[in-house]
């Protein structure tokens, strides 16, 4: 029987550390994009402040055009930014290309730009009421700044004071070499209790291997949980003391599929903090049903992402006369019609 935690007054905080760009994705005229605020933890921080929750992000914020425009955005979402540095450096960006079921490729313009010049001072300042730390993506792995959120996540690791949760969301072009890309992920997987990852991210890195053992390796790294998002067939659940199993995906209107990964790690997370499974005792001891229940709400809030161009996750209504922990549909939700840009035609919905 699963255990839940003592409730208190304040609500859990989660804090995400990492990136924040902006997304120049493609529009339908050649050479013509629109700006928007992006970068996978960036994009967590937005999707878990819009699911209900205290959210506080640690990203290292330019003082130009586009870090005021990501400083405004994060900032009309009521996420905290009181230890998101001013910084001096430029803003990265990514320019986004889609192919013609809706698939997301990115060309980055990164050099010396904020998101990876991070200091041990500024890493230190995690928020002390941080129940939840969510890293990883391109910050994660680029020096010299990654060498400093890891030892912040690692160090809360050894504290016990949160539950860790990563992504790789895999660059290839910016890793390089799958061995490299191998090395960093592992690293970071030994501190983390929950791990996502996309099966094309997973391919990647173990090319040939199949996901129950790549699964089982970071499941022996130390985390307590590992999903495998899987792109229109859903996504792959390995707990560390149970019996893997999978949920299935949805079918949507694909507009693009632009942060459609990063809704699905706020999906996850949120569903966790709902039923009271944020603390790395209390997700060990979680029944499997609990926790495909948790899987399908995040299922839903990636999908829902894949209606709408860019990364731009639904914004969850209040729910007074429900319990908490009551799964999420659709009705749920709450979209503004005239930005919510859809295809003619179903297809299946891909979170990367």
């Amino acid at each position: 029987m699963t255990e839940t935690p003592p409730t208190t007054g304040r609500p859990p905080t989660v804090t995400v550390i990492g990136e924040a760009l902006i997304d120049m994705v493609q529009l339908q005229a050649p050479g013509d994009y629109r700006a928007h605020p992006g970068g996978s933890p960036f994009n967590v921080a937005i999707g878990l402040a819009r699911l209900g929750h205290r959210t506080s992000l640690m990203a290292r914020l330019a003082d130009n055009a586009f870090g005021r425009m990501l400083r405004a955005h994060a900032t009309a979402e009521s996420v905290d930014l009181t230890r998101s540095p001013r910084a001096t450096e430029p803003t990265t960006l990514a320019v986004v290309s889609m192919d013609p079921q809706g698939r997301a490729s990115y060309d980055f313009y990164l050099d010396g730009t904020a998101d990876w010049q991070w200091t041990e001072a500024e890493t230190a300042r995690i928020p002390t009421d941080t129940a939840v730390l969510h890293f990883g993506s391109v910050a994660s792995w680029t020096l010299p700044g990654g060498e400093h959120i890891h030892t912040a996540a690692e160090r809360l690791r050894a504290d016990n004071a949160a539950l860790i949760s990563y992504d790789p969301n895999i660059r290839p072009a910016l890793l390089g070499e799958a061995e490299r890309g191998r090395r960093a992920v592992e690293r970071s997987v030994a501190v983390a209790h929950v791990v996502k990852a996309s099966r094309e991210d997973v391919e990647w890195l173990y090319p040939g291997t199949p996901i129950e053992r790549i699964a089982a390796r970071w499941l022996d790294l130390g985390a307590l949980l590992v999903v495998i998002t899987d792109g229109p067939d859903g996504a792959h659940v390995f707990p560390a003391d149970a019996k893997p199993f999978s949920r299935p995906g949805r079918k949507v209107a694909v507009v693009d599929t632009v942060g459609a990964g990063d809704a699905f790690t706020a999906g996850l997370l949120g569903a966790l903090l709902r039923r009271g499974l944020h603390t790395p005792r209390h997700l060990a001891a979680v029944e499997s049903a609990v926790l495909a229940a948790a899987v399908d709400d995040a299922v839903l809030v990636s999908a829902l992402t894949c209606e709408r161009m860019g990364a731009d996750p639904p914004t969850a209504l209040p729910r007074p006369d429900r319990p908490a922990d009551a799964s999420l549909t659709e009705a749920d939700f709450t979209f503004d019609p005239g930005e919510r840009d859809r295809t003619p035609d179903p297809v299946q919905a891909l979170q990367s």
